[in-house]
């Protein structure tokens, strides 16, 4: 794997694009700690870790991970690139939905243009109205982030609100063009690179946590050496399950009938269909985190005579087993609800029955969707079991074992997945620059394999 490394240098065009999307995560780092006017930065940092404590503060926890720290530091990468994927994610659902938007998803680039160009212009809309909340809850910070009296901004008005929805509006589409820029001209996909390296950038002060938490202090251990033999271990033993859930698939065996145009022959090969087993990827928990962050918020509100209100909040908050339990129904409602609306069975069927294809044993058409339909109802199943298992285990440690919640988030959940993801991705794209130029790749074995088979 090292020979792997010091040969994605030796290929000028692969070094070229490696460089450059080193040096637009760099331009990003940039930007995330680059402050907005007229704010307090040092009880910013220290209101959002006094509420990134319980279970990494809910939404804001999320969205802080997302920016890579802007939001704590009110960057004006403060939104990061969340609206973007906001933006995304609706128009994707709403293909679903709209014949109009299904068609131009499938008329192909021109229908993918067309899309993309909506979707940055519903990220500008989106950046607008969360740069509004975010100077409504700055200037009023005891409203959401439990904040008392305190007092972030120092001259709060409508000068101060249309400055700051200036400065992340024009952040967040900046960081959304280097984006753009790192998937065209760089490797891998720009948007979810820049999201892992929101995330990694944590991984120092993580890091310095988990060493804390093994350092003696006045003659004691918070956990002794034994438990972080058994953390290593867990790591890996995650780290590997997360592999398997992002690279597992279930592969459907598809025939091409033989069909005879002119003097030539086409068709007649045998090939596979995959199925992936996390086919929604880490939406359910993205989803799941932002809803139940809002029932404990209105619980909140009401008067302090409605004790049961209160009560409920307390049990609908991060630290609580009624939150997980409802986190975890959640994940699992999500990715069948991902699933419904993204993995079409009869356009599948239709599409292999135009071009002759068809599954051993099962006959084309309504026969084959229903198929599918019932392959896919089962390993989404196994996949949102195990998903679900993934997203709990940083708060099972956080909340059972007092590890902090920053350690524990590397332990699994969105973090995890997103970051496992995004290296897996970026590697199969390194992979193939250097097998086209014949360099052996990251994984010799299947090279070396290829090689005496050919």
């Amino acid at each position: 794997m090292l020979s792997a490394f010091t040969n994605c240098f030796k290929i000028p065009e692969l070094r070229a694009r490696i460089l450059f999307t080193m040096g637009l995560i760099f331009v990003c780092r940039l930007v995330a700690n680059v402050p907005i006017p007229g704010v307090d930065a040092v009880a910013l940092q220290a209101m959002v870790a006094e509420a990134q404590k319980s279970s990494g503060g809910g939404m804001l926890g999320l969205l802080d991970m997302f920016s890579g720290g802007a939001l704590s530091q009110c960057a004006v990468g403060a939104l990061g690139i969340m609206p973007y994927i906001s933006a995304s994610i609706i128009l994707q659902l709403l293909t679903a939905v709209i014949p109009t938007l299904g068609r131009l998803a499938r008329e192909g680039d021109t229908g993918r243009q067309k899309i993309t160009q909506y979707s940055r212009i519903l990220t500008v809309i989106l950046c607008v109205i969360q740069g509004w909340f975010l100077a409504v809850t700055l200037e009023n910070p005891g409203s959401i982030l439990g904040g008392g009296d305190a007092r972030l901004v120092l001259h709060p008005g409508i000068g101060f609100k249309l400055m700051t929805i200036i400065s992340v509006t024009a952040g967040s589409v900046f960081i959304m063009w280097l984006g753009e820029q790192i998937t065209q001209r760089g490797i891998g996909n720009g948007i979810s690179l820049i999201i892992t390296e929101g995330i990694v950038s944590r991984l120092p002060s993580a890091v310095a946590q988990s060493i804390a938490m093994f350092t003696a202090v006045e003659g004691g251990r918070q956990f002794n050496p034994v438990f972080s033999v058994v953390l290593v271990l867990m790591l890996l033993g995650v780290v590997a399950g997360t592999i398997l859930l992002t690279q597992g698939q279930r592969k459907i065996p598809v025939q091409y009938a033989k069909r005879v145009v002119g003097r030539k022959v086409y068709g007649g090969q045998s090939t596979y269909m995959p199925l992936r087993v996390n086919y929604s990827g880490v939406m359910p928990i993205i989803f799941a985190q932002s809803i139940l962050m809002f029932p404990a918020i209105i619980l909140n509100r009401f008067p302090e005579s409605w004790t049961w209100a209160h009560t409920l909040a307390n049990q609908l908050g991060p630290d609580a087993l009624l939150h997980m339990v409802f986190y975890g129904l959640m994940i699992l409602f999500f990715s069948y609800f991902w699933v419904a609306t993204q993995f079409n069975p009869v356009q599948i069927a239709d599409d292999l029955k135009k071009y002759g294809g068809y599954v051993p044993g099962t006959r084309p058409g309504r026969p084959t969707a229903e198929y599918l339909d019932s392959t896919m109802t089962k390993i989404t199943l196994a996949g949102a079991l195990f998903l679900t298992i993934i997203a709990v285990i940083p708060s099972v440690l956080n909340r059972q074992f007092g590890v902090p919640y920053l350690v524990a988030s590397f332990f699994g959940g969105t973090s995890l997945l997103i970051t496992v993801g995004v290296m897996l991705d970026t590697m199969r794209q390194v992979e193939s620059h250097l097998l086209m130029r014949h360099y052996d790749g990251f994984l010799r074995r299947g090279k070396l394999r290829g090689r005496v088979s050919g």
